[in-house]
C-alpha cells in the first residue's frame, strides 16, 4: 500500500465506517475478552484449573471487528492460540471457551486438546476451522476452504457461495513458515477469495519480528507480490482498524483476489502466562501499554456514540457474563477417561463438519464380489478407471497434485482425466507438498472429496505436519470435524532404487493416529480399496507400489464399478499347513514364488491400518510358524508390530521363533545390483522358509 493509497483511504467518510459496525457489540466483546483473561490469570491459573493460557490483550479489538463481519454461512476462519476474541465475535459461548480452557467435558475437544486450540462447527453460520498447535499450520487448510468456495461457485454453479470468503489469522512469527508461503502461492496463483490477517506485535515469543522477515514488515516485503492486495496499518486505533478491515473484506468478497492485511498491535502480556517478558525493556513495555486499544476504543465511543454510563453498563454486563460462564464451566465434569480412545476413526455418529456425510451423502451400494470385465489390466489402468468412474458419479470428487493434469501424472495414472473433466476438477498444483495436503484438508472440511497425489513417498515428508494434524482432527475435536482425504502416494523400488524415489516407510503413516493405510498388491485390490476410500469417511493413505503399477503379476480383469473391499480384511494368496507368511505390496509376488512346492499360507494384508490380526493369528495357530516379509527397513518396521502381536496372543502355539525378513536399515540403493542385494529376494525368502520348517 503506497502512502497515497493510505491517505486516500483515511480520507474516506468516517460516517460510512462508523455505521458499518455495531459498536456496542464491539465494546461488549472486548470487555468479555478482557474479563476472561483477568479471571484466568488471577483465579483459574493460581487454582491450577487451567494449564495453558495465552492472553489476547492488545490483539482483541481488531479481531472482534473482523469476527463481526464474518456473516456468510459459508465463510470460514482459522485462527491460532491468540484468537479467542475472534471466536467470541463469531458466536462462541463463553461457557465453552472457559470450559475448554479448563479441559472439561464438552467444549471444543472434551478435554483432549489445550483450551486455546479452538474449533467451531456452527452449522448454518460461519465456521471456525480446527486450529492446530503448530505455528503456521493454519494457512494451507484455510486456502483449501477458499478453493472449495471457488469450486462450489464456478464449477458447481452454486449461488450460495457467491459472497463467501476464507480468513486465516497469524502472528508476525508465522510468516516465516512453509505453510504461510505455500498458502500465499496457492491463493495468489488461483486468485482465491482469501484474507490473510497478520497480527504484528513485534515478537515471536522472545524473538523480534526482524528475525522472521527482513525489516519486520511482511506487508512492505510483499508489496510487489503479484495478485495480492496489500493493506497495513494500526490495529490499536478503532477507526483505522475498522476502515482497513472493511477495505479487506470488500476486496475479497468482491472477488478481486486475495488480500493480506497487516495490523500492528501491542502484545500486552507475555507470549503465554509463564512468559515474564524479561527480554523487553521497561520503556518498551510502557510504550506497548500506551497503545492499548481498550482505552482508545472508549475515547472513540464516549461520548460521540455512547455515554459514559452506557460504557460502564457494557463492562458490568461483560463481568456478569464471565462470572456466570465460570460457574457453569466449573460445573462441567472431567470427561470420562474411558472415552478418550473414541473417535480416532469414524464410528457411527457423523461429524458436524467435513466430508460428504454431514451434507446427507449416501454411498451407493457396493459388493465385495468382483464381476470381472474384459482382459487383465495393470494397476495404472485400474486406478485410473476407478477415479474416472467416481469423478463421473460424484461431482464433489476433485483430483490434484503435481503434474496430474495434461501430463497425466508422472506414473500416467491420471492420463486423460483433465481433458475429460476439466481443469476445475483435475488440476495441477504448485510444487509444495505442504500446500497439496493442507489444501486437501480444507477442501474436505468444506464438504468435497479431495484425491491428492504425492509423486513419491519421500516427497510426503515436507507435509508430515499436515498429515499428522489431519489424522488427529476427528479425535482432537471429539468428532466435531473430520477431513476425509485420499492421499495417493507411489513409492518403493522399480527397475532401480534410490534414497529419494524408492522409499516405502508405510509404518510412519500407520503410526500417525487417524489414518487408514492401504497397500494393494494387484489391480483388483487397488480398485476395491480405492473405491472404499473415495466413498468413506476417514483420511486414507493409498500406497501405489511403483514395481506393481505395470507388473504382469499384478494385472487383473477390472472387477466392476460396484466392487469395493473393506479395510482390515486380508487375502490368503495360497494355502499351506506348515508355515504362515505375512506380507504386503511388492513382496506378495516374491513370497508367492518362494513358497511354490512348499506347504505355506501366504497372507497379503492389503491394508496396514487396520490390519487383519484375526486372519494372521488364525493361520499361525494352524501352521505354528510365521515369517514376516516386507520391503521397508527392519528396525521398527511394521513387521515388528505383527511379531509382537503374535508373541502376545499366540506364543504358546509357536513351534519356532517369529522371523522377519526385511531390507537392512539403509535407504534403497540406486544400482539394480545393489538394490536387489538389499531387497528380500525370492531365494532369500525360500531359504527362510526352509530354515523355519526345519526348526
Amino acid at each position: 500500500m503506497t502512502a497515497v493509497q493510505c491517505k486516500e483511504r483515511l480520507e474516506q467518510p468516517a460516517e460510512d465506517i462508523v455505521n458499518y459496525y455495531d459498536w456496542k457489540r464491539v465494546a461488549y466483546f472486548i470487555h468479555v475478552s478482557r474479563r476472561l483473561d483477568d479471571l484466568e490469570e488471577k483465579v483459574l491459573i493460581p487454582e491450577k484449573k487451567i494449564f495453558y493460557q495465552f492472553s489476547a490483550r492488545g490483539h482483541d479489538m481488531a479481531q472482534i471487528l473482523l469476527g463481526l463481519k464474518l456473516t456468510d454461512p459459508n465463510d470460514a476462519a482459522c485462527g491460532y492460540y491468540r484468537s479467542r476474541p475472534l471466536l467470541l465475535a463469531m458466536g462462541v459461548d463463553p461457557v465453552d471457551a472457559l470450559g475448554s480452557s479448563m479441559a472439561r467435558a464438552g467444549g471444543y475437544s472434551d478435554g483432549r486438546d489445550i483450551g486455546v486450540v479452538f474449533n467451531y462447527p456452527n452449522p448454518g453460520g460461519p465456521t471456525a476451522l480446527p486450529m492446530c498447535g503448530g505455528v503456521g499450520a493454519q494457512y494451507t487448510p484455510t486456502a483449501g476452504w477458499a478453493q472449495a468456495i471457488q469450486y462450489q461457485s464456478q464449477v458447481l454453479q452454486n449461488p450460495s457461495y457467491g459472497d463467501a470468503i476464507s480468513v486465516v489469522l497469524g502472528g508476525d512469527g508465522s510468516v516465516a513458515t512453509n505453510g504461510f508461503w505455500a498458502a500465499l502461492t496457492i491463493a495468489t496463483t488461483q486468485q482465491l477469495p482469501m484474507l490473510f490477517y497478520i497480527e504484528d506485535n513485534g515478537y515471536g515469543i522472545s524473538v523480534p519480528s526482524t528475525f522472521q522477515t527482513p525489516g519486520g514488515d511482511i506487508a512492505a516485503n510483499l508489496a510487489s507480490f503479484q495478485g495480492l492486495h496489500i493493506l497495513s496499518g494500526n490495529g490499536s486505533e478503532p477507526l483505522e482498524s475498522a476502515r482497513l478491515i472493511h477495505d479487506a473484506m470488500s476486496h475479497v468478497r468482491g472477488r478481486k483476489g486475495p488480500c493480506l492485511l497487516r495490523l500492528k498491535v501491542p502484545r500486552l502480556q507475555g507470549h503465554s502466562f509463564q512468559d515474564t517478558q524479561a527480554y523487553k525493556s521497561v520503556d518498551f513495555v510502557k510504550s506497548e501499554w500506551s497503545r492499548d486499544p481498550l482505552p482508545k476504543l472508549r475515547e472513540f465511543l464516549v461520548p460521540q456514540l455512547i455515554s459514559a454510563s452506557e460504557w460502564d453498563q457494557i463492562d458490568q454486563q461483560a463481568q456478569i457474563t464471565v462470572e456466570q460462564a465460570c460457574q457453569e464451566a466449573e460445573m462441567r465434569p472431567v470427561s470420562e477417561p474411558s472415552r478418550v480412545t473414541r473417535n480416532v476413526f469414524f464410528e457411527t455418529q457423523i461429524q458436524q463438519r467435513g466430508g460428504q456425510l454431514p451434507g446427507g451423502y449416501m454411498p451407493p451400494v457396493v459388493s465385495e464380489m468382483p464381476i470381472p470385465e474384459g482382459q487383465r489390466i495393470n494397476m495404472v489402468a485400474a486406478i485410473r478407471r476407478t477415479l474416472d468412474h467416481e469423478l463421473a458419479l460424484n461431482t464433489k470428487v476433485v483430483v490434484f497434485g503435481e503434474d496430474v493434469g495434461p501430463k497425466g501424472g508422472v506414473h500416467a495414472v491420471t492420463l486423460g482425466l483433465q481433458e475429460k473433466y476439466g481443469e476445475g476438477r483435475v488440476f495441477d498444483t504448485s510444487l509444495s507438498e505442504e500446500g497439496i495436503v493442507g489444501r486437501a484438508v480444507g477442501i474436505a472440511l468444506a464438504g468435497l472429496v479431495p484425491v491428492a497425489e504425492i509423486q513419491f513417498r519421500k516427497y510426503a515428508d515436507p507435509a508430515m505436519e499436515q498429515i499428522n494434524d489431519c489424522g488427529t482432527m476427528r479425535w482432537r475435536t471429539n468428532n466435531r470435524f473430520a477431513a476425509p482425504i485420499i492421499l495417493r502416494i507411489p513409492g518403493g523400488f522399480f527397475k532401480c532404487g534410490d534414497p529419494w524415489h524408492s522409499q516405502t516407510n508405510e509404518v510412519q503413516f500407520v503410526h500417525s493416529p487417524g489414518w487408514r493405510v492401504a497397500v494393494p498388491s494387484n489391480a483388483e485390490d487397488a480398485v476395491g480399496l480405492l473405491r472404499t476410500a473415495l466413498r468413506g469417511n476417514d483420511p486414507v493413505i493409498f500406497f501405489e507400489h511403483r514395481a506393481m503399477l505395470d507388473a504382469a503379476s499384478a494385472r487383473r480383469p477390472y472387477p466392476g464399478d460396484d466392487f469395493a473391499l473393506p479395510f482390515g480384511k486380508a487375502r490368503s494368496v495360497c494355502q499351506g499347513e506348515q508355515l504362515t507368511i505375512v506380507t504386503w505390496g511388492s513382496m506378495v509376488e516374491r513370497c508367492q514364488q518362494a513358497s511354490e512346492g512348499r506347504s505355506v499360507e501366504v497372507i497379503d494384508l492389503r491394508t496396514l491400518m487396520p490390519w487383519d490380526r484375526e486372519a494372521v493369528l488364525s493361520s499361525v495357530r494352524q501352521t505354528h510358524r510365521c515369517l514376516i516379509v516386507h520391503e521397508d527397513s527392519g528396525t521398527a518396521g511394521f513387521g515388528a508390530e505383527i511379531a509382537a502381536v503374535i508373541a502376545d496372543e499366540a506364543f504358546l502355539e509357536l513351534d519356532a521363533p517369529v522371523v522377519r525378513l526385511t531390507m537392512p536399515d539403509i535407504p534403497s540403493p540406486h544400482h539394480p545390483a545393489l538394490m536387489e542385494y538389499a531387497l528380500p529376494s525370492v531365494s532369500d525368502i525360500r531359504a527362510k522358509i526352509d530354515e523355519l520348517m526345519e526348526f
